[in-house]
C-alpha cells in the first residue's frame, strides 16, 4: 500500500480555482436574531467569506435534538483552536415563534456552548426560506413546522464548498467532514504531510501492527 503513489494520482499540478459564491440572491440577507438578542443578516453577516457548520434544532424538543447538540458540544471542543477564528458554528430554530433569543439563551447555556457558537432565530417564512435553501427538503417534511433533520450542514462560502453529515455520526467523522470544507493546502504542504503518513503506515507493515482507519489517522483537529 503506497500512500504517496495513490494520492499522487488525484492530485492536479496546479490547485484549482475556487468557484465564487452562490451570494445574498440565493442565501438571503433574511434579519435574524441570536441567542445573545444581536440582529444579524443571514448572509452579510453569517455566511458571507465564512467557513461555518449549520444544523436545525428546536429548544423543547425530546427527541434527536439534544443528543444531536450534545455530540456538536464535543465536535465544538475537538474543533476548539478553530471555532470561532476560522469556523463558525450556528443552530437555527425550527420553531421561532417559540424559540426567542431568550429560550436559545437559556438552551445554550444548560448544553455549555461555548464562543464561536450562535443560535438564531427569526421571521417563520424567512427561516423556512433558509432550512429549503441549504437542502433540507422533503415532501412530507415541509407541512410539518417542527420538521428537521439530523444533518450537519457544512459551507465555505469562499471556495462554495458545501459537505453534509449526521449530526449523530462520531465526532471524529464530524470533525473531519467540518475540516473538508477548508481550502486545499498547498501542493508542497500536502506532499510533506503525505510523506510523513505514508513513514507511519511503513513502519506499522514492517511490525506487523493493524493499520488505522482514515478518521484516526488524520490528527487534523487543529
Amino acid at each position: 500500500m503506497n500512500r504517496r503513489s495513490f494520492l499522487k494520482s488525484y492530485t492536479p499540478s496546479q490547485p484549482c480555482p475556487p468557484s465564487a459564491s452562490r451570494g445574498p440572491g440565493f442565501y438571503t440577507n433574511a434579519v435574524l436574531r441570536t441567542h445573545e438578542g444581536k440582529q444579524v443578516r443571514f448572509y452579510d453577516d453569517l455566511i458571507k467569506d465564512k467557513h461555518v457548520v449549520i444544523n436545525f434544532m428546536y429548544a423543547d424538543c425530546e427527541g434527536s435534538c439534544p443528543v444531536s447538540t450534545a455530540n456538536l458540544v464535543r465536535v465544538h471542543q475537538r474543533l476548539k483552536n478553530r471555532i470561532g477564528r476560522d469556523i463558525f458554528m450556528y443552530s437555527m430554530t425550527v420553531k421561532p415563534e417559540h424559540d426567542t433569543p431568550a429560550v436559545l439563551k437559556e438552551y445554550a447555556k444548560m448544553h455549555g456552548v461555548k464562543d464561536g457558537w450562535l443560535f438564531l432565530t427569526g421571521r417563520p417564512d424567512e427561516v423556512r426560506t433558509i432550512w429549503s435553501r441549504l437542502g433540507y427538503r422533503h415532501p412530507s417534511l415541509d407541512l410539518n413546522p417542527v420538521a428537521h433533520t439530523r444533518m450537519v450542514r457544512v459551507i465555505n462560502d469562499r471556495l462554495n464548498r458545501w459537505v453534509m453529515c449526521s449530526s449523530l455520526a462520531s465526532v471524529e467523522t464530524i470533525s473531519q467532514v467540518v475540516l473538508w470544507g477548508s481550502p486545499i493546502k498547498p501542493l508542497k504542504v500536502r506532499r510533506r504531510e503525505n510523506a510523513i503518513e505514508q513513514a507511519k503506515i511503513d513502519k506499522l507493515l514492517k511490525a506487523g501492527a493493524p493499520l488505522p482507519t482514515w478518521i484516526s489517522s488524520l490528527g487534523e483537529e487543529e
